[in-house]
């Protein structure tokens, strides 16, 4: 298949507003997640990894809401000296979120113009008209995997031959109406999370965007390649994962042979880690599974919390700049494995000659996503 190049990345979070700030401040033990007191977002206090109220992601944002400034912002840091042209028509805009602007079912009447201005659509050409896209975004909102079936659709897309380039963003914004659906399932961690400990007790949320621009024209053969991605769902439970792994195991699998490498290729593992029992469960299910239980696996959860619909973009970038740097970031938060298979989990900051990383990811509904990322 034609292969795909990362041209260009951003991180938007609130430890850092380029993906250089966000990486130097990993490697710091640097983490955006600590405890807000309750207010307008819970009546409870709670840790989340949250812009301040009042951050100004750019001049004359009024027009727009939080979500699209988040989107908007990252754009434009990774258009930066990209050489990207929006209004060429082979440049397409794919969004990745969950939750959008849901927050304004709590601020607005709900009549004919919030069903209009709450639309992901709606969103899309606000974002796609402000930067000259003259194609029709896509919107992918596939619960917590939209960030890699993001990147996997610009893969497709762009292996087609339709488009020579990808600008793939993702955000999520945390507010009272997302966090209290977390509460309801008891599953917030009452301090900050701990990805595939044995103490582990819940997520926390954070708020960020990631945007990677992707391109298969060859001038950029010497960048990081997506080398293969894929999707699975196990129908398992609406909220519950898969009690086996076997599905996120498929994902796995089939994303190595698209890739066209074989399991012991790959020099770390960047996981979805939420630190919820199940979750972290699954997951080490499946890479034993897919017999790579002694290959170093992180999770980012403990740096930036869940966000949602941008954490498979904001941790598949990290992971990019992992290979750049041949450095594995570790995983905050862990000190003793409290899962039931072997599970080989960084727990320190490790520089080691890095070539491949598969990124994964699972999501509410059962759903899973993998993709490989190689130099």
């Amino acid at each position: 298949m034609m292969p795909v190049f990362i041209v260009a990345d951003n991180i938007l979070s609130p430890i850092g507003n380029t993906t250089a700030d966000n990486f130097e401040r990993l490697t710091q033990n640097i983490s955006g997640v600590k405890q807000h007191a309750a207010g307008n977002k819970s009546d409870v206090p709670f840790y989340a990894s949250l812009f301040e109220d009042d951050h100004q992601f750019f001049d004359n944002a009024a027009r727009y809401t939080k979500f699209e400034q988040l989107l908007i912002a990252s754009i434009s840091d990774a258009l930066k000296n990209s050489g990207i042209d929006c209004t060429d028509n082979k440049t397409v805009l794919i969004i990745s979120t969950t939750k959008g602007n849901i927050s304004m079912l709590e601020t607005d009447a709900d009549d004919p113009a919030l069903n209009q201005r709450i639309a992901l659509p709606t969103s899309a050409k606000l974002v796609a008209e402000k930067f000259g896209f003259v194609n029709q975004p896509l919107i992918v909102s596939h619960a917590c995997i939209s960030g890699l079936v993001a990147l996997i659709t610009g893969l497709r897309l762009l292996q087609t031959g339709q488009y020579q380039n990808a600008v793939v963003v993702g955000a999520d914004v945390i507010t009272r109406f997302v966090l209290s659906g977390f509460q309801s399932f008891q599953a917030i961690s009452a301090g900050p999370c701990k990805p595939f400990d044995a103490d582990r007790d819940g997520i926390n949320l954070g708020e960020g965007a990631g945007t990677v621009i992707l391109s298969s024209n060859p001038k950029y053969t010497h960048n990081i390649k997506l080398a293969g991605g894929s999707v699975s769902n196990d129908a398992n439970h609406i909220s519950g994962p898969s009690k086996t792994g076997e599905e996120l195991f498929y994902a796995i699998d089939t994303a190595l042979k698209a890739a066209g490498i074989t399991p012991d290729a790959i020099d770390f593992i960047s996981a979805h880690g939420t630190a919820t029992v199940y979750n972290d469960e699954m997951e080490a299910k499946a890479i034993n599974l897919a017999g790579m239980q002694n290959i170093p696996v992180n999770s980012l959860k403990g740096y930036y919390g869940h966000t949602l619909g941008a954490s498979g973009l904001i941790e598949a970038i990290i992971a990019i700049h992992s290979l750049k740097q041949n450095t594995i970031i570790p995983t905050r938060g862990f000190n003793q494995l409290g899962v039931t298979q072997p599970l080989h989990v960084a727990n320190h900051l490790q520089q080691i000659p890095l070539s491949n990383c598969l990124k994964t990811a699972s999501g509410f509904g059962g759903c899973n996503a993998a993709i490989v990322l190689s130099k």
